[in-house]
């Protein structure tokens, strides 16, 4: 028996791969299949099963391109009823893996057709226990994303996820090993380790849903309370995973169209794409075509992708290091933006030896932010854009938080006339922030390199109490 975890740190999700006497079985794979492929066949294996522990929001799974690749069946729980061929289980139904068992428990309450996996050995004893979005370490699925699809609240749903916790889970053996879809960074908790396995004994001493003697009612409170809106693009990965969507080469090859800066300053004008830079921050900084937006491949990419362009379907141009440009775009195609009709050919300085008008970022270091805060008696226009937890446990005084996601709804209140300066808490954020500012025309700005971190580090003044009339 081999047990494999192919976690992926961008989007905090955990893959499975599973062999027994060269049957191999994938649970929840990503959109890219060939590792998995080249896995099985070094290994002189045959992909038989793949798994899917409910229809995922926060990615688009490689389920449909794997099935037709391999042949391999597309497995979900009770209630799934997918598009594309499947086996929808019952729950309690069996699969047989080379010399394992996997036996499908059925546990809504995330969404009506989340189902965990239980994976007994050759022996027929409980081994481990793969939970999907059911159960994280630390923490539970959310129980808001299929209010709209299963006609039920939040609160309805919490209800039923209380329900599967303590009927399927929690009478399982404390020994068993709990390998959960994601970890740390994933929107699709609130409070997950950065540890991505455990044993279901641990859990069940510290995972606060797991507490023996708590109710329904209190479940659903602490489940419910504190949740974050959803990204805007998690319906849209639903709907392709439950549905189908396009291979992805044929989203590369048609991403990887390399385009002269003259063809690639008429496909933005012809088509309304979003131009997407996602060099290194300080190197958009120093240089970028007007109205575009950077998201830096090398920070939590393809989660903010998604919070900010929200339209799956939006057209994207890319502006990247040329090593980069297929990474890019299948880290795009991961949550479901497979419209990328090319990138520039010899990136941002093609652009400049052609010509072409460019912009810039004006960024002054921490140092030279304290000493301006500090001739204007901390009096400056400062806008703070990391999340409101952030900013509420400690922020520079006289700071406005305006949420990095959230920031077309805060444009008014930026200055327009009088200079500003914007920060996160390591500069990664603020540049995003100032990109989408000045895509909107706002140019009065200025980053402060390093973000809070930096500025916490020089001795600027901070504070951890704000009234709470003021969060934003």
């Amino acid at each position: 028996m081999k047990i494999e975890q192919i976690y992926t740190g961008c989007l905090a999700q955990g893959a499975y791969y599973i062999e027994s006497n060269g049957e191999v079985a994938i649970i929840d794979p990503l959109r890219e299949v060939q590792p998995y492929i080249d896995k099985a066949e070094a290994a002189g294996g045959k992909i038989k099963y793949i798994f899917e522990t409910h229809f995922h929001a926060d990615f688009v799974s490689g389920h449909v391109t794997l099935s037709e690749k391999t042949g391999a069946d597309i497995i979900y729980g009770p209630n799934a009823n997918p598009s594309f061929e499947a086996i929808t289980a019952k729950d309690g139904q069996e699969f047989k893996l080379g010399e394992l068992t996997f036996i499908v428990l059925h546990t809504p309450g995330h969404t009506m057709e989340s189902t965990t996996y239980l994976l007994r050995d050759k022996d027929g004893k409980d081994y481990a226990l793969f939970t999907g979005d059911t159960l994280f370490l630390g923490d539970v699925g959310r129980p808001d994303l299929a209010q709209k699809a299963a006609d039920m609240t939040q609160e309805e749903l919490a209800g039923i996820l209380y329900n599967s916790l303590r009927t399927k889970i929690m009478p399982l053996a404390d020994d068993i090993i709990v390998y959960p879809a994601h970890g740390a960074g994933s929107a699709c908790g609130k409070n997950m380790m950065k540890e991505t396995v455990d044993t279901l004994g641990h859990q069940k001493e510290m995972n606060y849903a797991l507490r023996a003697n708590m109710t329904k009612e209190e479940f659903v409170k602490e489940v419910t309370d504190g949740l974050l809106p959803p990204p805007a693009y998690f319906p849209m990965n639903v709907k392709m995973n439950k549905e189908g969507y396009k291979d992805i080469d044929d989203v590369i090859a048609q991403g990887e169209n390399a385009l002269s800066p003259h063809a690639f300053e008429a496909a933005a004008n012809e088509t309304g794409a979003v131009i997407l830079d996602v060099r290194d921050q300080q190197d958009f900084a120093k240089g970028h075509i007007p109205s575009s937006i950077f998201i830096g491949i090398d920070g939590n990419f393809a989660p903010w992708v998604g919070d900010l362009i929200k339209d799956v379907k939006q057209p994207i141009l890319l502006i990247a290091d040329q090593d980069r440009i297929e990474e890019t775009i299948i880290r795009l195609s991961r949550v479901g933006f497979d419209n990328t009709l090319g990138y520039l050919k010899g990136g941002f300085d093609a652009w400049k030896k052609a010509g072409k008008e460019y912009d810039v970022v004006s960024s002054i270091s921490a140092i030279e932010f304290k000493q301006i805060e500090e001739e204007n008696d901390y009096s400056i226009p400062v806008f703070d854009v990391r999340k409101t937890g952030e900013y509420v446990s400690e922020h520079i005084i006289n700071a406005q938080n305006t949420v990095l996601s959230d920031l077309n709804n805060h444009l008014a209140e930026y200055p327009n006339n009088e200079t500003f300066y914007v920060h996160c808490a390591g500069g990664y954020r603020s540049m995003i922030a100032a990109s989408i500012l000045k895509s909107r025309g706002i140019h009065n700005l200025i980053d402060v390199k390093g973000g809070f971190d930096a500025i916490k580090e020089v001795g600027v003044k901070t504070t951890d109490y704000v009234c709470p009339t003021t969060l934003k």
